[in-house]
């Protein structure tokens, strides 16, 4: 629900007499304030903040997450509020949760629980049918388009691929260039298509997995869209943290196709050029790299 204040968000939610009476920062992301607000009451809120122009961004997350709840095949934090106050900063409340001690089953259960959420059948009331969302998304700060498509490789080429290229162009030579716009055109040679679309987290790094109170994995901060579940366990792999016994849970019952550990490249060169956009050259090898794999000169 959106609220036209912070006041108005704590009092529908918690109560009409409720107020906040301590605000302390939380260690997180990169692009939000984050804060754990207290009320009268003892209650605890988990808010992001940010620019009121940034408001969009959360409306993106809430999406998302209550995407991935309404599969009810995996953890994941529920929204209680989004809305914009008068002075002057946009924000997103959540259920505070108080990080519990990993179950022993752990990696093997959230391995399990992310097959059963790309194998849940694609709810009836989606706002359109293939691959793309309701709505655009953000990945980081930076925008991801959604526009629904029948395909998936042309979904990934012309709403992921091709805007992060179009970007990173500053930072890629001529040469870089040419070799984009080869792989760009022979995709379809590398890339496969889906049997249907699959809900996925779309920014599934290890940072994006939190215990939850009850001691299993929890899935935070989606860019959700109906995509390909190997672009969901690509990024998994891209910057570690995630145990062996998560894959051998997921790879149980998943039937993925022989090729994966090709395709996964590109999968990830998505999140590598949006590094590049994001951070800057430090991550252009990387995406050097790839490009030089599957462009042709």
């Amino acid at each position: 629900m959106k609220y036209i204040s912070l006041a108005e968000a704590v009092r529908s939610i918690c109560g009409q007499q409720r107020i906040i009476t301590g605000k302390s920062p939380v260690f997180g992301g990169d692009i939000n304030e984050a804060y754990r607000l207290t009320l009268d009451d003892g209650t605890s809120l988990f808010m992001k903040s940010n620019a009121p122009n940034l408001l969009p961004s959360f409306e993106a997350e809430e999406a998302g997450l209550h995407a991935i709840a309404g599969t009810g095949v995996i953890g994941t934090v529920k929204v209680l509020g989004i809305g914009t106050d008068p002075q002057g900063f946009s924000f997103l409340l959540q259920e505070f949760v108080i990080p519990g001690k990993k179950n022993r089953d752990y990696w093997e259960r959230l391995g399990a629980e992310l097959y059963a959420m790309h194998s849940a059948p694609v709810p009836a009331g989606k706002e359109g049918d293939g691959f793309g969302f309701g709505a655009d998304n953000f990945i980081g700060s930076r925008r991801q388009k959604n526009t629904w498509t029948d395909q998936w490789i042309p979904f990934f080429r012309d709403y992921r691929l091709r805007p992060q290229l179009k970007a990173a162009e500053r930072w890629l030579d001529q040469r870089d260039r040419k070799l984009a716009d080869s792989m760009l055109e022979h995709l379809d040679q590398y890339l496969i298509e889906p049997k249907a679309p699959s809900l996925i987290h779309g920014d599934l790094w290890a940072g994006n997995v939190m215990t939850g109170s009850d001691g299993r994995a929890w899935i935070i901060d989606p860019a959700a869209y109906y995509g390909h579940p190997e672009a969901d366990l690509a990024m998994t792999e891209l910057f570690g943290g995630f145990s062996t016994a998560f894959y051998d849970s997921y790879f149980a019952d998943a039937k993925i196709e022989a090729g994966y550990q090709d395709r996964k490249d590109i999968y990830n060169l998505y999140h590598l050029l949006n590094h590049l956009n994001l951070f800057g050259v430090s991550y252009l090898s990387s995406v050097q790299r790839i490009l030089r794999r599957y462009g042709r000169t």
